[in-house]
């Protein structure tokens, strides 16, 4: 390779996990901070060495990015254990990447820290801002209605892409990251720096330079990743009105470490949790404008009373040091306590016979009139069956209408897909309807929007209630009494149950297959049943490898 070994003996090799791809839009400027990250390896003393990792790519993989989390947190878990590696730095960007390299770190325990490559630049069309995904949605719907043209579409769809870099929305991307900063991950104030920010290469190397001061402190994520921890990136969540998505994959990260993360924890902190950022989708501005208004430190700063401060961060000091100096610098984008976008409650989890173990609701980003909806269930069997159908102008379906969407879940795909965001059908679209109560067993974009339930679990293809659904059956949304009920007697219902078959898979070989049969559902974070640790003993079971021994 060409380096002397009397130069470096005996530095700390300092591995750099780039998800870097040219399949992967949102991770395309990943080659520009990994240089930045090395400098700033070498300058503190280490030898940076750059591996490739699995890059997923939300807009192009099929059926879902979701299905090849698991399988890029193995392809980095087990490149940290096979490699004389003291530390690595985990570079990241789009939805799935965050949360895979933080399930690697996770189970792997080495010195770990991570480095987005930021959202991306701001575009607009005909003056207005345009927020990558959540309006790429509402023109969609334009199209569909014939309010836009073919031309006005392809004009938008130049100018919410128009640079390198993650959605600039609040989506799945953002959340993921702002959540590895609130958990301790990254440097603070570092997740929301744009992608064509000068900043942003700064940060790299900065976080080049901590990762070696990592080593030597022997500092890991098992010291950083706590309960209380958890309990933060929750509250940072809630504070957000972040991604539906971040929901699957805390409870998967926690899981790595052997801390057992409920639905119910969820729910018990959006009661006391103001939501403060002003985003879209629940909010009406974009990345650049957070970043400028103080950024995350800034936002956890008004929420500093329900943080656990003295939580451990990447910085080798608590979490509170962070923010002994921040404040907001635009009151309209991070609100103030006293003037919250909402009380409490971005998101919510809902149970009943419809949902035994329990679906999620972003109420920050549904109609307020059908929070509480009763109303006739229109079924579709698949996602190919709901594409083929919601726009026929002889589906059965009104206003107060419940849209249902089965066997797109974790194992009924395979890869529990962003399918739950059911388009309203043209025929209502043209009277004027832009929601309607949808409820599925898969997940949602984190930019999308709409009274949307999702996860419901158990899944329909694991035998859930939501396979026993009928055309016409009234369901009932109540979200305040958290009540999601499939209004048939008990007897009817077990009468289906009784009736149902599983559904046949086409998946017969190869990871699809494997997905299938080691996949859990969505309430235990859709992780493989046998890379969550049962005893804090299985943590573990094989040593991570030591470069330097």
């Amino acid at each position: 390779m060409g380096i002397d070994p009397e130069v470096y003996a005996g530095r700390p090799v300092i591995g750099i996990a780039n998800s870097w791809s040219e399949l992967n839009n949102c991770n395309s400027n990943l080659r520009e901070l990994a240089d930045a990250v090395k400098r700033g390896v070498l300058a503190a003393g280490g030898l940076p060495l750059e591996f490739p990792t699995i890059s997923l790519g939300e807009e192009f993989m099929k059926p879902s990015a979701m299905l090849y989390r698991n399988l890029m947190a193995m392809e980095v878990e087990e490149t940290l254990r096979a490699n004389p590696i003291d530390g690595v730095v985990l570079l990241c960007n789009c939805d799935k990447t965050t949360p895979a390299q933080l399930m690697a770190a996770a189970s792997a325990d080495l010195p770990a820290i991570q480095l987005n490559g930021g959202p991306r630049t701001t575009g607009r069309w005909r003056g207005a801002e345009v927020g990558t995904g959540t309006d790429l949605w509402k023109y969609w719907d334009e199209l569909r209605a014939g309010r836009i043209s073919d031309e006005d579409f392809r004009e938008i769809e130049a100018c919410y892409g128009c640079s390198a870099g993650a959605c600039n929305t609040m989506g799945t991307a953002s959340t993921m990251t702002a959540l590895s900063e609130s958990l301790g991950m990254m440097l603070p104030g570092t997740s929301s720096i744009p992608a064509t920010d000068a900043r942003r290469v700064a940060a790299a190397e900065a976080t080049g330079r901590r990762s070696v001061a990592l080593v030597n402190e022997d500092l890991r994520p098992s010291q950083i990743l706590t309960p209380s921890a958890f309990d933060n990136a929750i509250r940072t969540l809630h504070a957000l009105g972040g991604s539906t998505n971040a929901v699957i994959h805390l409870i998967a990260i926690a899981g790595r470490r052997n801390i057992d993360l409920r639905l119910d924890r969820f729910d018990e902190l959006a009661q006391t949790t103001p939501l403060l950022a002003n985003l879209s989708p629940s909010g009406k501005h974009l990345m650049e404008a957070f970043y400028a208004a103080g950024g995350l430190p800034a936002l956890l700063a008004e929420i500093r009373d329900l943080l656990q401060l003295d939580c451990l961060t990447v910085t080798g000091r608590p979490l509170g040091d962070s923010l002994a100096s921040a404040r907001s610098f635009d009151r309209d984008v991070i609100r103030p306590r006293s003037e919250p976008l909402r009380e409490s409650g971005a998101l919510a989890v809902v149970r009943g016979n419809l949902a035994p173990s329990g679906a999620v609701i972003k109420t920050s980003a549904a109609s307020a009139s059908l929070l509480k909806h009763r109303g006739p269930a229109v079924v579709f069997e698949s996602y190919d069956d709901m594409l083929a159908r919601v726009n026929d102008p002889a589906l059965a379906v009104g206003r107060d209408s419940v849209l249902v969407l089965r066997n797109a879940g974790p194992k009924g795909v395979p890869g529990f897909p962003e399918w739950g965001m059911i388009p309203v059908p043209i025929k209502l679209l043209e009277q004027g309807v832009t929601d309607l109560v949808r409820i599925s067993d898969s997940r949602m974009s984190g930019t999308g929007y709409g009274t949307v339930v999702l996860h419901v679990v158990p899944e329909a293809a694991a035998g859930g209630p939501l396979a026993f659904v009928h055309d016409g059956d009234f369901i009932e949304l109540d979200v305040d009494k958290r009540r999601l009920e499939l209004l048939i007697e008990p007897a009817e219902l077990e009468r289906r149950r009784q009736a149902w078959k599983p559904p046949t898979s086409s998946h017969v070989r190869g990871y699809p297959r494997f997905y299938i049969d080691h996949v859990l559902q969505a309430h235990e974070g859709a992780d493989f049943d046998f890379l969550r640790p049962r005893s804090d003993a299985d943590l573990t079971f094989i040593e991570p490898t030591v470069g330097r021994s």
